[in-house]
Order: C-alpha cells, then sequence, then structure tokens
C-alpha cells in the first residue's frame, strides 16, 4: 500500500464535493464541513496518522483535478475547507484523548498514593502505566520553593533528562500537592539517583527524599509515605543536606515509635531549662551544635558565634540545672537522646 492510501470510509464523498464546486463554483456547506470533521475525528479514534490521512486527501484530489483550468482556484479553495475541516475534527478528538488519558493516569496516581482502590484491580491497572506492582518499587519525593504540576516547566524538563539518558524503564514521573515524584523499580537506584540530581538542579536547590523499596501492590504507597516522612523530619531536625534516604534516617522514627516514653524523657532530661531566663531554646541550641560538632567546644562555639568561654558556661549551666554533663560520656546520650526527642516532638513550643 502507498503511503498515502488510507481506507475509503475516511474519503467518502471528497471526490464529489470537489467535482460539485468544479461544475458550480460553490464553497462547501454547513453540513458538508461537519461531515469532514466528523470523518477527522474518527480517523483520530482509529490511530490514523495525519500525515498520511492529508496525503490520501492530495492523492483523490489529484485524481479528481478538474480539466478546466478555470475552476482549478475553486477547487483549490474547496480542498482547503474540507482539509482544514478534517483535520480541526481530528485535532479536536486528538485533544479529548490526551485530557482522558490524563483523567485517567491523575486518578491512577492518587490510587496508587492514597491505596484507595483494590489492590488486585490497581495492580491490573499499572501495566498501562508501564508499572508491575507484583515487583518491589521505590519512590523519591522532591519539594521546590513553589508548587509544580504535571504540565509545568520544571516536571517537563526533569522528565526529559531521565528519558534521555534512561529511556523506558518502567518509571512514573508526576506530581502530587505540588511536588515531582519519581516511581521506579527498587533494584533501579541509579534512576532515582538521577532524579534526585536533576530535581535539585531544576528547583534551584530543593530537596530530595527517598523512601526504601517495598514489595506488592501496597508498595509504592509505604516507600512514598516513608519519604514524605524524611521530608518532614528533615524540616524538623534542620537536616540541611539535599538528598536524603529513609534507610539513612531510621533511627529517628525508632526513636519516636514510643512518643510517651521519649515525651517523659524530654520532661525528665530537658524540662529544668524551662527555668532560665529567656526561655529553654538558646541551651537547647548550645546543645544541638555541641552534639552536631563531635563534642568540640571550639567548634560548636563557631557554629553558634560565640566565645569558647560563653560556650563553656552555657555547658556548665545545662550542667547545673539538669545534673547532667553534657562533656561527660555517661550523661552525653541520655542528653543527646533527649535534644533529639525535643526536636522531633517541636519542644517546648508544643507541650508535652
Amino acid at each position: 500500500m502507498a503511503e498515502y492510501e488510507i481506507p475509503e470510509d475516511y474519503l467518502a464523498g471528497y471526490v464529489q464535493i470537489l467535482a460539485d464546486v468544479s461544475a458550480t463554483g460553490r464553497r462547501l456547506t454547513r453540513e458538508e464541513i461537519t461531515s469532514r470533521r466528523a470523518l477527522g475525528e474518527q480517523a483520530a479514534e482509529a490511530g490514523l496518522g495525519l500525515r498520511a490521512l492529508v496525503s490520501g486527501h492530495l492523492a483523490a484530489t489529484r485524481t479528481a483535478w478538474p480539466a478546466s483550468p478555470s475552476s482549478a482556484e475553486r477547487v483549490l479553495a474547496a480542498v482547503q475547507q474540507a482539509v482544514d475541516a478534517f483535520a480541526e475534527g481530528f485535532e479536536r478528538a486528538q485533544r479529548l484523548a490526551v485530557r482522558q488519558e490524563e483523567a485517567a493516569r491523575r486518578e491512577f496516581i492518587d490510587d496508587l498514593l492514597y491505596g484507595r482502590s483494590d489492590l488486585g484491580r490497581l495492580a491490573e491497572r499499572a501495566e498501562r502505566f508501564g508499572l508491575c506492582l507484583s515487583h518491589a518499587y521505590a519512590v523519591a519525593v522532591a519539594q521546590g520553593p513553589t508548587a509544580y504540576d504535571d504540565g509545568d516547566p520544571v516536571p517537563r524538563r526533569v522528565e526529559q533528562f531521565l528519558i534521555t539518558r534512561f529511556g523506558d524503564r518502567s518509571t512514573l514521573l508526576t506530581t502530587k500537592d505540588g511536588r515531582m515524584l519519581c516511581i521506579a523499580p527498587g533494584d533501579q537506584e541509579e534512576v532515582l539517583q538521577y532524579f534526585a540530581k536533576q530535581a535539585y538542579a531544576a528547583t534551584d536547590g530543593g530537596r530530595v527524599a527517598i523512601g526504601r523499596p517495598q514489595p506488592g501492590p501496597g508498595g509504592v504507597v509505604q516507600s512514598y509515605e516513608e519519604a514524605l516522612n524524611t521530608l518532614d523530619l528533615a524540616d524538623r531536625m534542620e537536616l540541611d543536606a539535599p538528598v536524603l534516604r529513609a534507610a539513612d534516617l531510621l533511627v529517628y522514627p525508632v526513636l519516636t515509635r514510643d512518643r510517651q516514653a521519649m515525651a517523659d524523657l524530654v520532661r525528665s532530661a530537658l524540662g529544668p531549662l524551662t527555668t532560665t531566663r529567656g526561655g529553654p531554646q538558646p541551651l537547647l541550641d548550645t546543645l544541638t551544635a555541641y552534639f552536631n560538632s563531635g563534642c568540640v567546644a571550639a567548634e560548636a562555639a563557631r557554629r553558634l558565634s560565640l566565645s569558647v568561654r560563653a560556650l563553656t558556661y552555657r555547658l556548665a549551666r545545662i550542667h547545673a540545672l539538669t545534673g547532667a554533663n553534657p562533656a561527660d560520656p555517661e550523661h552525653r546520650y541520655m542528653l543527646q537522646t533527649a535534644v533529639i526527642g525535643a526536636r522531633l516532638l517541636d519542644w517546648p513550643a508544643k507541650e508535652l
């Protein structure tokens, strides 16, 4: 079959229209234009290519070309009208198909990330989008200075980078609640790493959290929730790394698994700091800097823009109030755990 040949059904009445125009000089009627649009929609729904369809119209035009030169101008005008109406119908059907596909994709993503659908049915729908939910998947979540939607330039640019680098690797890039998400097979660590790198660059210094690979149809939502919790944890703990892995921060969920026990520890170990003038926050910040600097007083003082003498005075004050010496290894673990717990529980801003 020649490249321009298309099923005759999509050219129905076209040659007759040209013959009538050639004979009478009239323009296409409203009904004829409507019929061309309808045929264009049908061709798009059938999956035919617009290039072949236009070529088929031109081939039919050449076959029906009038013998009289005086009719050529009228026929060309009719060809323009007919092809334009056909292409309009074709494009309208394509736009509708795209909107329907986008709606189906968004519904699938919402169900996938919230676990609202039957897992068996969800796995069937996932195949349409290139995912096999019987395997383990991991989710990376990128958060930037602004909220993003699927059609925004930043997610599209990141997606293009991924496609150029890896092609189709059973991955899905989308957005949710203003964040960018990359869902990838759990054994394709390089995909998530590359997504994190490109998302960080595209968001001008945003933050990316990567959940652990989780198996089964419900694995995606578990990994997604881990990534979200990691972002929230990074804010609470003021972690400044651009890429955070849930697997590297498992100690924090462990510490708060028994929330009441942690709250008791914070009240017992750090409660006396509330009696100081100006509140406990400066002394809490002192402990945080001291522990984060490896208990090196000079480095902690530099981080707090204090003299070493002033820092030493604060540590002595903490010792006097709590009875625990930050410089003593026997006391240090208890104090450091309590400081971490205070940040996780947002104390003293919130009462325990």
